[in-house]
């Protein structure tokens, strides 16, 4: 009898049936193979495009190439960005065309996310002849956990005028920020944990009853500063609590300790903010949201079998239904950046080049590689695809796999043939 293929086949049958294999990542190519991709997202106001990985010479190629596929063709007219709300003000009016095209660190004290240049020097290129300009934004808690302080300084500034009685409990919430603020949370926590617990304990009341203050006074600050800056100085003082919050979740994590679905605190508040640039964009604003998968994905991640985080990806779903649309970025093999903890690293931690090992059997990045030739580049829909057993059940995560779902945890999936670290990584 003629042996029956497994379900995991069955899946690379019909992925081999369903997939659309492109010809290139380079961004300044011709964008109609990207077709496909204006028939799967159909009418999503959000779409995530991730990554498996950060530091990915081949993930960059493909944002861009992406990005410039969904402005040109599909009308997007926002970027959203895995970076610090706050930070992305002024990157904005940069992204514009204010000042000069050399001018780009003027515009930012923060550390620049590996890729962001690029997108925003290509933003601000389009922008110049375009009828629509597209804006640059980010999601994320300041320097994505690692100081509170590109938030709460701005906040003080604001209650010089809007509330100057609060402007003491926003002094007392900088000084103690000041004393573990660094370039990521990777390395501020550990720095937050070594304050005395009167200290952490200080910060956080401060920021609770600035937060109340803030609401509580909302009708006398808007009467003397405008709406929209009260509702910015709101945001950011909501980042910096969010960011103390998931800083004390990630101490007690390093101590083998904390609340399950405590870090979920980061994740939250990155989906509020693509909630809160929707609100304040035109009506017919669609928006490009990049992050790592695991912060798109629809589905909880888990490890072990325990549900560690609810993320991004999974708040929106909740809020947008299908006009979420989450687009994983995968890589069969080649190699990745692994991201070792080092506290006395400028981030917190290194990025060691380390190679794949073959795609393990059960996952996306092995249906991809048994469907399409050797070589090619992958694109697939996933709202359609075969569900339960045989589909995939796990996704690359840097080196190591994230056990999900993926056809619940994405609507879509890119899978490149082979990645190398990128160039010019300063850690």
């Amino acid at each position: 009898m003629p042996v029956q293929p497994s379900g995991h086949d069955l899946f690379a049958h019909w992925l081999r049936d369903h997939a659309t294999t492109l010809p290139t990542l380079d961004p300044g190519a011709p964008l109609d193979d990207l077709e496909p991709l204006r028939a799967l997202i159909g009418d999503a106001r959000v779409v995530g495009i991730g990554e498996s990985s950060h530091f990915i010479h081949e993930f960059g190629l493909a944002r861009r190439r992406l990005l410039r596929f969904l402005v040109e063709r599909c009308g997007f007219t926002v970027l959203a960005f895995e970076y610090g709300f706050s930070e992305a003000l002024a990157l904005d009016a940069w992204g514009r065309g204010a000042g000069r095209d050399g001018d780009l660190a003027r515009f930012t004290s923060a550390d620049l996310p590996m890729g962001a240049q690029e997108l925003l020097r290509a933003l601000r290129l389009h922008n110049r002849t375009a009828t629509r300009p597209v804006a640059f934004t980010g999601v994320d808690i300041p320097a994505a956990g690692g100081s509170l302080l590109p938030a709460l300084r701005p906040v003080a500034d604001h209650l010089g005028d809007a509330d100057p009685g609060a402007l003491p409990l926003a002094e007392t919430a900088l000084a103690i920020a000041a004393r573990f603020a660094a370039r990521s949370a990777a390395a501020a926590a550990p720095a937050w944990g070594r304050l005395a617990a009167a200290e952490q304990d200080a910060l956080t009341a401060a920021l609770a009853r600035l937060l109340i203050r803030f609401r509580a006074t909302e009708p006398l600050q808007v009467a003397r500063t405008g709406r929209y800056a009260y509702e910015v100085a709101l945001r950011r003082l909501e980042a910096a609590a969010h960011a103390d919050h998931t800083l004390r979740a990630m101490a007690r994590l390093f101590s083998g300790g904390g609340l399950t679905v405590d870090t979920s605190a980061r994740e939250t508040f990155m989906a509020g903010s693509v909630l809160w640039h929707l609100e304040h964009a035109a009506p017919d604003a669609r928006v490009v949201l990049m992050a790592h998968n695991a912060h798109l994905q629809k589905e909880p991640v888990s490890f072990d079998g325990a549900e560690a985080t609810l993320p991004m990806g999974h708040y929106l779903h909740r809020a947008l239904g299908d006009d979420y649309f989450v687009l994983g970025v995968t890589s069969a093999g080649g190699r990745t950046a692994e991201m070792p903890l080092d506290e006395n690293a400028r981030f917190g931690f290194t990025v060691d080049d380390t190679e794949l090992e073959p795609p393990e059997r059960g996952s996306i990045e092995a249906a991809f590689a048994g469907a399409l030739p050797a070589g090619a580049i992958g694109l697939a829909g996933l709202r359609r695809a075969p569900k339960g057993a045989g589909s995939p059940d796990r996704t690359r995560l840097q080196g190591a796999y994230l056990h999900v779902p993926v056809a619940d945890a994405f609507d879509g999936m890119l899978c490149v043939p082979s990645s190398r670290v990128a160039d010019g990584i300063e850690i």
